[in-house]
């Protein structure tokens, strides 16, 4: 069993060096998928909802896997991949401010317009209720994931570890939004 596991890791490995961007997209997919499902059976959805599913491999495949291997790469090219204290932390600052606010609202429009089908003046009005309490639970969180990707973890693993991170981030996102549809006529 051990050299099946080894031999997966050594192909997926294999095919993040030859096609990075890819494979980062079938991972955010894959982990958008992971995410769902369990929001879905902590939430107390009975059957899965398969439509609901592939919205958000495509969230993740299409848009969170290509926005964080670019945006990775950006910030290692205007850091020139310095890892020394002050960088990491201006890193993490600028991730904090740019693409953290930014994902976190995009989530909230695509949940609330694609999956859950509601009108814009629904999506927007609970945007505006709710967007500052994930904003604000965000940075309490994701500060120290971005600190240890930015420090230990070799740029082409980076979209990967936050992928997987974000596997967590997603069941929360997701079960806040399922109990604010709840509280919602």
């Amino acid at each position: 069993m051990g050299s099946v596991a080894k031999k997966a890791l050594q192909q997926y490995l294999a095919q993040l060096q030859r096609h990075p961007l890819r494979t980062k997209m079938i991972t955010a997919g894959v982990l958008s998928a992971t995410s769902d499902i369990v929001a879905q059976k902590l939430s107390g959805i009975p059957k899965l909802q398969l439509k609901r599913l592939l919205l958000k491999v495509i969230f993740g495949s299409a848009y969170l896997g290509p926005l964080g291997h670019y945006f990775h790469i950006l910030l290692d090219k205007i850091f020139k991949g310095n890892k020394d204290t002050k960088t990491v932390a201006k890193k993490v600052v600028l991730e904090q401010l740019t693409i953290s606010p930014w994902n976190n609202l995009m989530f909230m429009i695509y949940y609330g317009l694609v999956i859950e089908g509601r009108p814009w003046i629904h999506t927007k009005s609970k945007i505006k209720k709710e967007y500052p309490t994930v904003q604000y639970t965000s940075w309490t969180f994701w500060p120290v994931v971005g600190w240890v990707n930015h420090q230990y973890v070799p740029l082409q693993f980076r979209v990967i570890l936050q992928s997987a991170v974000a596997c967590f981030w997603g069941i929360f996102l997701n079960l806040r939004a399922k109990s604010l549809a709840l509280a919602k006529p």
